[in-house]
């Protein structure tokens, strides 16, 4: 097994919508969604967000487009110019996970196709 960041399995988009925030992980090879589709959570990604995320945390599965979908609830601090937080529009929140580090399989390709 080897320790890295979801970096190195895909990239990530995210925005906001009201007080969640929505988190997009979209992996670079088929091998590398399987693996995150299994092991990337919604209890993980609370976890990882458990200082800034304060409600549930949804996940929807989109693999036609190797990709995970997380909604944040609760997350910004009333959202947009109610909240004192830096990033009130979760824009940040998709580097975020990015940096969150997992265990994979030797064998599993990183990086893109």
């Amino acid at each position: 097994m080897a320790r890295v960041k979801l970096f190195d399995l895909a990239y990530a988009r995210s925005g906001d919508k009201g007080d969640g925030s929505n988190v997009g992980i979209i992996a670079y090879r088929p091998e590398g969604y399987e693996f995150l589709r299994r092991e990337l959570t919604a209890e993980r990604v609370k976890e990882h967000f458990r200082e800034i995320c304060l409600g549930a945390v949804d996940r929807y599965e989109a693999p036609n487009l190797l990709a995970l979908n997380f909604i944040l609830h609760d997350s910004l601090g009333g959202g947009g110019s109610e909240s004192l937080k830096t990033d009130a529009q979760g824009k940040t929140h998709g580097l975020g996970l990015l940096m969150m580090e997992i265990e994979v399989p030797d064998d599993l390709p990183l990086g893109r196709a």
